[in-house]
């Protein structure tokens, strides 16, 4: 019997791993942690990749065979690619689910975002810091550049619900509906799913329609 496939891609530098899905990021640091020599320096760092996360990059291909995953779930990693690649995360993310699978996320949703700054409820300097769309300070020197280069906390692209969704039509998907924390029908997803992620977020869950 063929193994049922739960893929997570991004996120699992802060978020959970779970030994139940195939856990991949395409950060320049974790490939540097797995380097025989300077890996060993780099991981002393506490805060760093868990050993059963694979580099992976969901812009350039399927991360696992086409029409094997019953399950593809990423948190707060579209808005970091830009627009043209979130298309490419988009159809790679469909590629990989078996006909009735389903893709779920959660990224931050630029119309409360922007509801909550023109309200009064936040400010510019917070709504910037929400938005991620800016720099407190640029970074400079070796190490700046460093920092810019292997680093991948800038947003690039963020989405509102009605974006999303046609941009997932695009890709193939149906039946998309907002979702909010825990409320999936497959319990897998609860595995990797972490509430304070939710918070004003825009959540997502949709299904690669059977053929």
């Amino acid at each position: 019997m063929s193994r049922t496939v739960y893929v997570q891609y991004g996120g699992s530098y802060s978020g959970p791993a779970p030994q139940e899905f195939l856990n991949f990021d395409a950060s320049p640091t974790l490939r540097l942690e797995r380097l025989p020599l300077i890996g060993h320096f780099i991981n002393k760092n506490p805060k760093r990749f868990p050993l059963n996360v694979a580099y992976g990059d969901i812009t350039v291909g399927p991360l696992v065979q086409p029409g094997t995953a019953k399950g593809v779930f990423c948190s707060h990693v579209l808005e970091h690619l830009s627009k043209n690649d979130c298309h490419r995360a988009l159809i790679n993310s469909f590629l990989m689910l078996k006909p009735g699978g389903f893709f779920r996320f959660v990224m931050p949703d630029l119309k409360v975002i922007t509801k909550n700054y023109i309200s009064g409820y936040i400010d510019a300097n917070q709504f910037m810091n929400e938005s991620g769309l800016g720099l407190i300070e640029r970074q400079r020197g070796i190490r700046g550049l460093a920092k810019t280069v292997l680093g991948n906390s800038q947003h690039l692209w963020l989405w509102d619900e009605q974006s999303i969704v046609v941009a997932l039509r695009e890709a193939g998907f149906s039946s998309i509906r907002r979702a909010s924390f825990g409320d999936s029908v497959d319990p897998m997803f609860n595995l990797v799913e972490t509430e304070g992620r939710w918070k004003s977020a825009l959540g997502i869950e949709c299904i690669k329609t059977l053929c």
